[in-house]
């Protein structure tokens, strides 16, 4: 019956854990900008020698 105690306490100390991580994460901003990550991965990214090679051409 002590380990009962023990899980149910481990639980809710768990379960706080957790909630003061979701509200840290809520009060900085991290979930701000919902959209924007699922529409990131529709467009290609340009790598660095690309770049590269077309400030070259316009310079």
């Amino acid at each position: 019956m002590n380990i009962l105690y023990f899980l149910v306490g481990s639980s809710v100390l768990m379960a706080l854990i957790f909630l003061g991580a979701f509200f840290w994460a809520y009060k900085t901003g991290q979930n701000d900008d919902v959209h924007t990550p699922g529409y990131r991965i529709l467009f290609d990214d340009e790598t660095q020698d690309e770049k590269s090679e077309e400030d070259h051409f316009l310079n």
